[in-house]
């Protein structure tokens, strides 16, 4: 009885220690043991047998690192590498690659992804909610913003849908729902290709529906554990229809596009995006889409968001505005 007993505990120790695969050591000299899930917008998440859940720890707070786990690494540079990670000091990493060993400063590296991951690692959710009333005329309002993405080693998805409606008695309803769908595929040196679908519909500009199908390529400017900045550029197909009886429309447009997103100044983070349409087909007309969005993370994986959102259009419908916009604040949970 007593060595079975022994032998359970060796067992228990051994896949303990089998489990713990990875380490790193903190600018506190704090150590921890564990498996490294990933890294990703300058916070590393692992975990480790005595927490609930896992534990992050921005990267500019490690100084060393050492990896069993496999990982597809992106630098600062756009270059990517497969493999573990090995510190040779306080300042600088082995990346033990397939075709070699490479030496690189702590700091170039941007993201981790483990080869293991299953899905719900690779995937990321937020959304959140606002609501008021007012006795006059029963007034109601609502808003949802939300966000969902998935990233492999190779490609990503992401999509988005925002929504605002107000209500009240004997006034008609004001509305506006805005949606995305893209398909980013990534080349080396932070190039990427880019596939999307966008939908609005708006009272202010009398849109049903306006359905954007467009293609491009870009380049990621700043690509750092704090920020990313990138630029694109390319092709675009609009079909619009109006409400009542205005002609839709279809149309040829190009499209350039810029993206700032700021995440590691504290509990705040920063994502402004703006993409302008020049038609080819009409004569003149050129259309804009403006987002901005200032998030403030609480406890438990909840925040609380400010969120503004413009479109524009120089040549609107008959009765139409140029202009739609919207700001929306709300309190919401993410994954």
């Amino acid at each position: 009885m007593k060595k079975l007993l022994i032998l359970t505990v060796l067992t228990f120790l051994s896949v303990n220690l089998l489990a713990q695969i990875d380490s790193l050591i903190t600018i506190k000299g704090n150590s921890l043991v564990g498996e490294i899930k990933g890294m990703d917008r300058g916070v590393l998440s692992i975990e480790t047998d005595y927490s609930d859940s896992d534990f992050k720890i921005e990267w500019e707070g490690i100084t060393q690192i050492y990896t069993e786990t496999v990982f597809i690494i992106t630098l600062s540079n756009g270059e990517r590498y497969y493999g573990p990670l090995k510190s040779e000091n306080d300042s600088s990493i082995q990346i033990i690659d397939s075709e070699g060993t490479v030496l690189i400063p702590i700091t170039e590296v941007v993201h981790l992804t483990s080869v293991e991951q299953g899905f719900w690692s690779r995937l990321s959710l937020e959304i959140d909610f606002g609501f008021s009333f007012a006795k006059a005329n029963n007034m109601q309002q609502y808003s949802t913003r939300s966000y969902i993405g998935y990233t492999t080693q190779k490609w990503m998805l992401d999509g988005s849908y925002n929504q605002v409606r107000t209500s009240q008695d004997s006034v008609e309803t004001i509305q506006r729902t805005d949606a995305t769908f893209n398909f980013t595929y990534i080349f080396p040196k932070d190039w990427y290709a880019k596939a999307g679908i966008s939908f609005l519909s708006n009272t202010e500009q009398k849109l049903d529906l306006r359905t954007t199908g467009k293609l491009g390529i870009g380049n990621y400017l700043i690509h750092s554990n704090s920020s990313y900045w990138a630029f694109e550029g390319g092709a675009a197909y609009n079909n619009e229809n109006f409400a009542g009886e205005s002609d839709d429309r279809q149309s040829f447009e190009g499209y350039l596009g810029t993206e700032l997103n700021m995440y590691d100044a504290g509990d705040l983070s920063l994502l402004t995006k703006l993409y302008v349409y020049p038609s080819i087909t009409e004569s003149g007309r050129v259309r804009a889409d403006f987002n901005f969005d200032i998030k403030y993370d609480l406890p438990k994986d909840l925040y609380i968001r400010l969120g503004y959102s413009l479109n524009y259009d120089n040549q609107p419908i008959e009765g139409g505005s140029d202009t739609d916009y919207t700001l929306q604040t709300g309190i919401g949970w993410s994954l």
